[in-house]
């Protein structure tokens, strides 16, 4: 599994030349200032992050942790883009979400020592920072602060699922695809007269991976919206307009 993860070949506090070093760290604990777990910290807390992480890069498509292996580092996004996905034995997979820089995983299994419980595959070259399990319980024990947000998030997290479990149970597919397509919109776009763009217009496929239907389903449904005028592709980009903003997800029971 080695080949799959390029390490950077050292730690964040030993690059070379030294100037190279000073921007790295500058960078990092810029990056660790916004995530939500390590929020609040002071520099030293901060310093002594940078110090045990370990940068390592990963190539487009490829995977940063594989369901059913043993997990030993919790990770956080430093560039790029990837999904949480699940593949079932037919091939079907369910993309749970999408991860940019300042988002974190991978402690579950740190905490409970059960296998991953997901894939995580890099949507374009990506460079994440890996915090090994020992020195991540060094740090909790030196800084509460970050084992109260992370209890934070988790429930964060858990409530989240719970939405997830509800929407596929109780809205049929246009209603889950409104709000996906929200949700999109409110993580990834950017405000204009008309509504929200958002600049990577995910795939059909994308789209059916996200909302658990087929692309064939997808389509119809994307288009419906669009002729609608809820909707409007713009090249590589998408226009989630406030009439479906004002929507608010509101669609039939399944």
């Amino acid at each position: 599994m080695e080949s799959r993860i390029a390490s950077l070949g050292s730690r964040i506090s030993n690059p070379t030349p030294r100037t190279h070093e000073d921007e790295e760290r500058q960078r990092v604990a810029g990056l660790l200032q916004k995530v939500t777990i390590f929020k609040d910290l002071d520099e030293p807390a901060l310093t002594d992050l940078t110090r045990r992480m370990v940068a390592r890069k990963v190539a487009m498509h490829g995977a940063i942790v594989a369901q059913d292996e043993v997990g030993e580092a919790l990770f956080v996004m430093l560039s790029g883009r990837a999904k949480v996905t699940l593949v079932a034995e037919s091939g079907r997979e369910v993309t749970l979400s999408v991860l940019r820089p300042a988002d974190f995983f991978g402690e579950m299994s740190i905490f409970d020592g059960a296998p991953r419980s997901a894939n995580v595959i890099a949507l374009e070259p990506v460079t994440v920072l890996a915090l090994a399990k020992a020195d991540l319980m060094a740090h909790l024990r030196q800084h509460p602060t970050t084992a109260i947000n992370l209890a934070c998030e988790l429930s964060k997290r858990l409530r989240r699922a719970d939405e997830i479990i509800a929407r596929l149970a109780l809205q049929d597919v246009e209603g889950r695809l409104v709000a996906q397509l929200l949700e999109l919109a409110h993580e990834d776009g950017v405000e204009i007269p008309d509504g929200m763009l958002i600049r990577r217009r995910p795939t059909q496929q994308e789209l059916a991976n996200m909302v658990g239907s087929c692309r064939e389903t997808i389509s119809r449904t994307f288009n419906l919206l669009a002729r609608r005028g809820l909707i409007t592709p713009r090249g590589r980009s998408l226009l989630v307009t406030r009439r479906l903003m004002e929507h608010k997800g509101e669609t039939k029971a399944a």
